[in-house]
């Protein structure tokens, strides 16, 4: 289990446009090669974007990418037509596929956290597609075939366990709280990634949530 702390991303972002990253692999500018994926897994990125800034239309391409709100309201807009606005427990999937291009930004009066994940498809190519799961229940997986991958969210009340996924590769992100997993305690952006996970639990010492990327292999 190798475990990378919140303090050990990589800062990014425009902090004077009131945007401020956290990255957890290699990602734009910065380059470190010891961080480059996990699995299927190339980004986790930590998002706080002050009210009123966001990311202007950009491209992406042969990308999975699936965004969690922590706090705040995410308006996202594509060029496919399709508005909405991402809260707190909406899980939303982005196919960039080919190609596409979308605006991210935060339209609402408060600040807005969120954690975006990327993964690399099993074979480039495809059409765009789109999908938000509105208010996902706890311990229901979301499937991301495309990647061979699937989101488990938990949601954990203090003392609280839940296993870990049996997997080739489980990446495990800790969204609010603390938790404890193979020894070591993990908090409010730390993550853990297992390899060859079987038979791990985690457990939570405050109320917790907890994102955990079940993946067969990279």
């Amino acid at each position: 289990m190798d475990v990378r702390r919140a303090d050990e991303r990589f800062p990014g972002g425009d902090p004077a446009a009131g945007i401020v990253s956290r990255h957890a692999f290699s990602f734009g500018p910065h380059y470190d090669p010891d961080h480059l994926r996990f699995g299927a897994l190339i980004a986790c990125n930590e998002e706080r974007l002050a009210s009123g800034a966001g990311f202007d239309e950009h491209p992406h391409s042969h990308t999975e990418i699936v965004t969690w709100v922590v706090e705040g309201e995410l308006t996202h807009r594509d060029t496919a037509g399709h508005e909405t606005v991402v809260r707190a427990g909406d899980v939303q999937r982005l196919s960039s596929a080919a190609g596409f291009r979308h605006v991210e930004r935060n339209d609402g009066p408060a600040p807005l956290t969120f954690v975006q994940m990327w993964l690399a498809p099993l074979t480039p190519g495809g059409e765009p597609a789109y999908e938000i799961v509105r208010g996902i229940a706890d311990s229901t997986p979301y499937a991301v075939p495309e990647a061979g991958a699937m989101l488990h969210v938990r949601r954990l009340a203090a003392g609280e366990r839940t296993a870990v996924p049996d997997g080739a590769y489980v990446y495990v992100h800790v969204v609010r709280g603390e938790v404890t997993l193979g020894g070591e305690t993990l908090g409010a952006g730390d993550a853990a990634r297992v390899t060859d996970a079987e038979g791990v639990d985690a457990v939570a010492v405050t109320r917790a949530e907890v994102l955990l990327w079940e993946m067969a292999g990279q």
